[in-house]
């Protein structure tokens, strides 16, 4: 018996009017290029017939208990008998006679091929407007942004990987996300990945697609922020800090009269270091978790980095708000304390009690990067003491 070569693999879920094609259109395919291969259908519940269908057809049937897209597909990777698997949906908007450049893609060593429908084209009333226009472009931008893959097209259901490689990526996703982590954890795990043209037609669905426009779409963005804490915390995080410190300077050295802008100012500055702390706190924890690679930055932060240096800066800054405070109470008491100068207030109650929450708040976060890493400083322990 010949070694399977190649897997075609299609997530089902009640597709009995385009199964049959799907099917028949990939093991003539298969046929034709004299690839050694099988088509397999991770069925996730169907009640209208598709795996009969599928299988009267010559494919082989899964049964994927957990529901939802993503499930599906891992199950169905779990479960190829192939090197290599080329997905893609069961409704035949992909033309599975277009299966030659991923398999010759991946002959050459790619570990991840994706489909591009803006290159290979978009068949009228195939893709939403809102979605072709706006949706796709915009999110697969902001994927681009977020973590430097280059690929146009992050949505395309139609792609080819090397099984081995993408199992080791150990996706987590149960849904649509499944298809946007497999992009994102592949080029920061630094797999081989190119594209190449393909077509999107019309489906022959005679039911609602499964697809939620608005839903679907704010999970796309969650799961981008989700994986980057530089764009979801850090960078908003530096950025707050910077307004905070540019006009908290104009207000006080220009001793201007406006102290309501001033408390504001302090405020940003507060949020942006929660933020940057967040930012951190997260990346760490997902680097322990297995979530994300570890990261040079991070590893030089916590090199200059400790709990005990975090706990000074946060001592120092917090016994300079307390004397700020002290100071106050003895200007105020100078003016038998009657009514507190307002200039008191905008160059020294404000400034110390923003030294004394900042304080706080760089002491409590470093406890917590502390624990974080405690898993991180026992490995440590346990190397060098072998």
């Amino acid at each position: 018996m010949c070694e399977v070569e190649v897997t075609v693999l299609m997530p089902c879920l009640n597709e009995a009017k385009t199964i049959g094609i799907c099917v028949e259109k990939a093991i003539k395919t298969l046929n034709a290029l004299g690839v050694e291969g099988e088509v397999l259908v991770a069925d996730n519940g169907s009640t209208d017939g598709s795996q009969a269908l599928a299988a009267e057809k010559g494919a082989r049937i899964v049964a994927v208990e957990r529901r939802g897209y993503g499930a599906a597909l891992a199950g169905g990777i779990e479960a190829a008998q192939g090197k290599y698997v080329i997905m893609g949906d069961a409704d035949d908007s992909y033309n599975f006679t277009e299966l030659e450049p991923f398999i010759a893609k991946l002959r050459e060593g790619y570990e991840l091929v994706m489909g591009n429908r803006f290159q290979g084209g978009i068949k009228q009333g195939a893709m939403p407007v809102l979605h072709r226009y706006l949706g796709n472009p915009g999110l697969s931008f902001i994927g681009r942004l977020f973590f430097g893959a280059k690929v146009r097209d992050f949505y395309c259901g139609l792609r080819g990987f090397n099984k081995e490689s993408i199992a080791n990526l150990n996706l987590l996703s149960t849904g649509m996300e499944f298809a946007l982590e497999m992009v994102v954890k592949s080029h920061i795990r630094k797999l081989k990945i190119t594209q190449v043209p393909t077509t999107l037609s019309p489906d022959g669905r005679d039911h609602a697609p499964h697809l939620r426009t608005w839903r679907d779409g704010w999970r796309s963005l969650r799961f981008f922020l989700i994986y980057s804490p530089k764009w979801l915390f850090f960078y908003p995080g530096i950025a707050l800090m910077l307004i905070s410190i540019i006009t908290g300077t104009v207000l006080i050295l220009g001793n201007i009269s406006r102290t309501n802008s001033l408390l504001l100012s302090m405020t940003l500055l507060l949020l942006g270091m929660q933020s940057v702390f967040f930012s951190v706190q997260s990346r760490t924890f997902a680097t322990q978790e297995g979530f994300l690679p570890p990261s040079k930055n991070l590893e030089s932060f916590f090199r200059a980095f400790s709990l005990e240096i975090g706990l000074t800066v946060g001592a120092l800054l917090s016994a300079a708000g307390i004397a700020g405070y002290v100071l106050a109470i003895l200007i105020w008491a100078k003016n038998d304390f009657g009514g507190f100068p307002i200039t008191t207030t905008r160059v020294l109650v404000i400034p110390s009690s923003g030294a004394l929450i900042l304080g706080f708040q760089i002491i409590l976060n470093s406890f917590m990067l502390s624990i974080l890493r405690l898993e991180h400083f026992g490995d440590k322990a346990k190397k060098s003491k072998t």
